[in-house]
Parts: C-alpha cells; sequence; structure tokens
C-alpha cells in the first residue's frame, strides 16, 4: 500500500481492492487480539484440536479484509492460495477449515465472554489511535442504519434479541412521506469522528430501538476509548432530537448540532417568555429569535444577530441587526434609543434546552459543523458495501453479533494501518514516517 504525503491521515480512497500479502500480514500483526484467543483456547478445553483456533479466527478476518462475499468463497481461496494460509498459520491444505467448522466458530465468539472481548479488540485499536490523533473525537457524528440477517433457531440467544422487521421513512420539509426503507435484520447505531472517519462506539439493536435511546451507550463506549472530556460537539439528525438527549449531551458538556423536530401545530413563532404583547422579540420552532419592525407597513421580520453564548449566565445573546450590519431600521428609534450597543436580548436557555442549545441552528457555525455528519454515511457506507456487513448471509444472533463485531475490529485496524503506514514523499517516492506513524507503531510494539 503506497500513500502519498500528500493524502489525509487516515486515506480511506487508498485503501487496496485486493490487499497484497504484506498489508495483510501488517494488519494482522498489529491486532492486539491475544486475550481473545486465550479465551477460545481455553473454551475449547480438551475438545477436538483439528482446526486451530487462529486459522478459524484468521479465515473470518480474510473474509472481510479481502471482501469476499461469502465465508465460503474465502476458504476456497485459501486451499489455493499457499502464501495466504502460512500469514494465518496453516500448514497444509488439508487444514483449511470447511463452512461448518466457520459457523460453529462465529456462535462461539459470538456469546460471552468472547463477544466482550472481541468488542475490546476493537476499543483498544481506537485507544491507540485517540492517543497518538490528539484531535480524535473532537467533533463527531452519529447516526442509525440498518443491517439484513437471518432469523437463527431460536434455542440459543445468549440473551440477544432476533432480528425482526424494519421500517425508516423519509419526510420532506412539509412532513409528506417521500422515501420508505424496509428491511429484516438489525440496526447498527454508530459514534464516528467527523474528520477522520473513524468509528468510536457501536451498538447493535433491534430495528424497534429508536435511535435517541443509545446515544448514551454510544456516549460510553467512545468513553472508553477516548480521553476524558475530549468529545466537543455531536452531530444528529432530528431522530436524537428529545429532552433526554439533551439532557444527556448537557451533563457531559457536549455541544449537540441536532436538526429539530417539528412539533408545533399551526404556530410559526411564539413570544418570549417575559415579553409581552408591547415587545417585538419573537423566536420560531427551531430557536432563531427575530425582532419586527412594526413601524413599517406590514410589519417587517429580522433575524436578530446572534453575539455568542454566555455559559456562566446560561444565555444566548441577540442584538439588533441594524445596529449590527449598519443598516436603517424605522425602529431604530424606539429600541436603540440612548444605546450605542443597540438593543441586546439575551435568551435564558433553560426555557427550552431543545430549542436553545449552545450553537443555535440559524447560525453559520452551526451549519458548518452539521455539515460534517455526512462523514457517518460514508462509514456506514464501507461497512455494508466494503466489508459486507448488510450482506444477510449472517444465521442467528449470536453469529450476526460475532461476524459484525469482526468487521468493527477490521474497520479500526485499518484506520491503524492507514496512519501508520510511511508515506511517499518527493519526486524520488522517499518513504517516511510520521509522529503519529511513529506512535502507532510504538504502541503496537509495546502491546506485543
Amino acid at each position: 500500500m503506497r500513500i502519498a504525503a500528500t493524502k489525509p491521515l487516515f486515506a480511506w480512497d487508498c485503501l487496496e481492492d485486493s490487499p497484497s500479502l504484506s498489508t495483510v500480514g501488517a494488519f494482522l500483526r498489529l491486532l492486539p487480539d491475544g486475550k481473545l484467543l486465550r479465551s477460545l483456547r481455553e473454551a475449547r478445553g480438551r475438545g477436538r484440536d483439528d482446526y486451530r483456533v487462529t486459522s478459524l479466527w484468521g479465515a473470518l478476518l480474510l473474509t472481510i479484509l479481502l471482501r469476499h462475499p461469502s465465508i465460503e468463497s474465502c476458504l476456497a481461496e485459501l486451499r489455493r492460495n499457499e502464501a495466504l494460509r502460512r500469514l494465518i498459520g496453516i500448514k497444509g491444505e488439508s487444514k483449511v477449515p470447511k463452512d461448518y467448522n466457520m459457523s460453529r466458530f462465529l456462535a462461539v465468539l459470538g456469546s460471552e465472554p468472547h463477544r466482550r472481548l472481541l468488542r475490546e479488540v476493537f476499543e483498544e485499536l481506537g485507544r491507540r489511535i485517540a492517543q497518538a490523533v490528539k484531535d480524535l473525537g473532537v467533533e463527531t457524528a452519529g447516526d442509525s442504519t440498518g443491517l439484513s440477517a437471518r432469523p437463527g433457531s431460536g434455542s440459543e440467544t445468549d440473551g440477544l434479541a432476533e432480528p425482526s422487521g424494519g421500517r425508516k421513512e423519509y419526510a420532506d420539509e412539509s412532513g409528506a412521506i417521500t422515501k420508505v426503507v424496509e428491511w429484516f435484520g438489525y440496526k447498527l447505531h454508530l459514534l464516528v469522528d467527523k474528520r477522520h472517519e473513524v468509528a468510536l462506539a457501536y451498538e447493535v439493536t433491534a430495528p424497534s430501538v429508536s435511535d435517541a435511546e443509545m446515544i448514551p451507550k454510544l456516549l460510553e463506549g467512545a468513553g472508553r476509548v477516548l480521553p476524558k472530556g475530549r468529545i466537543r460537539t455531536l452531530a444528529y439528525d432530528m431522530a436524537a432530537d428529545d429532552e433526554k438527549t439533551h439532557a444527556e449531551l448537557r451533563e457531559r458538556r457536549i455541544k449537540p448540532l441536532i436538526e429539530n423536530r417539528a412539533l408545533w401545530k399551526g404556530e410559526s413563532e411564539r413570544m418570549l417568555p417575559g415579553h409581552d404583547g408591547r415587545s417585538n422579540v419573537v423566536y420560531d420552532e427551531a430557536g432563531t429569535v427575530y425582532c419586527y419592525d412594526k413601524i413599517s407597513e406590514p410589519p417587517v421580520r429580522h433575524k436578530m444577530y446572534y453575539a455568542g453564548h454566555e455559559p456562566k449566565r446560561g444565555t444566548l445573546k441577540y442584538r439588533c441587526p441594524a445596529m449590527r450590519h449598519g443598516w436603517d431600521c424605522p425602529m431604530s428609534g424606539r429600541c436603540n434609543s440612548g444605546k450605542k450597543y443597540g438593543k441586546t436580548v439575551r435568551v435564558r436557555q433553560e426555557i427550552d434546552f431543545r430549542r436553545f442549545p449552545p450553537i443555535p441552528r440559524a447560525t453559520k457555525q452551526f451549519e458548518r459543523l452539521y455539515k460534517g455528519r455526512t462523514s457517518v454515511e460514508r462509514v456506514n457506507a464501507r461497512l455494508k458495501v466494503f466489508w459486507g456487513a448488510d450482506d444477510g448471509n449472517i444465521t442467528g444472533p449470536q453469529r450476526f453479533h460475532a461476524f459484525l463485531g469482526t468487521v468493527m475490529v477490521v474497520h479500526a485496524g485499518l484506520a491503524a494501518l492507514l496512519a501508520s503506514t510511511p508515506r511517499k514523499d518527493g519526486p524520488l517516492g522517499k518513504m517516511r514516517l510520521s509522529p503519529i506513524a511513529k506512535a502507532l507503531r510504538e504502541a503496537t510494539a509495546r502491546t506485543d
């Protein structure tokens, strides 16, 4: 894998469609999976050891890493590719597992304590990256997506929900439904870094579980990966717009960038609390504050200028737009009489934390930061299209959770590999290691 020095730290577009043996070997070496493999060996005990745990684990990783459409196709490649077999410790063609061996292995991997240890591999990779990349997790985004799966026998689920039908509706600004997506399986909830497009936490639930319900768990998961207090903003669509979510983010001192849901029926604006009929200041459902020029006929509404968040006061400060931008307003004599700074309005956030977040929705800052929410959609696409999380070939909840957990490990492992890969620098193609790449390599060496 060759990456130019001008590429981003996590150059996802440089991933090879068919990874070379050197890339596969480098990926396998950086995985902190020793604890997981020991647990799997102990669970096997004195049972049959026809196929080593490392071989089964390696075959599962290669299925995802090499983008095979199924586990069976990866096993077929292992039977004819001796060099690839050696990378995962398979000494001969006869030692390549069968498809039913892999099915049993997935069921074991998806049960406790192995399922928890699999998640710990993902989180350890995230911690390594977070220690080397100081801005990882500062700006985050969240979303959910449907994943296809097949139902199991229902006899052994290890407390996991069976797959079920899901439905998601998309509406336009008027509230009319424009698109309906249906699937059978699960829902994947993701929290990712917006800039680097690296997943920080994930949860798998039944399709009926709401996005807002899973945000506390996603933040807990990210807290095991990132240093305390690193997350500053969280961007999410209107599925997360409820009072509990805003309270959770406020307690964690995370600024929400969340679209608001339309709940007002037949109202376009309201008077601010504390203002009577003589006031000319109102706000709309999104929390945008306006002032009216009552002298003009008909009255003209102007958006007030946002002057900043005052956290100690718990208020948002707005001022007269005419004074700020230097244009004449017929109401200026009444509103700004004797005021060099112009009329000032302070909105107490406790009126409605959903509508008056620290970064108001009708600001360029909110618009700029919210645009980064598309990063989580690109991560979803890689998980589903590149690495087969949505293939729908996995039967039963234990196997599905094991497969998806391995997909997340591959994602985090490739992120660490991209950041630690030497960059091609200069016309002669000299290779150099960045400070971040050196830090990641040292972290891997310490673990080994």
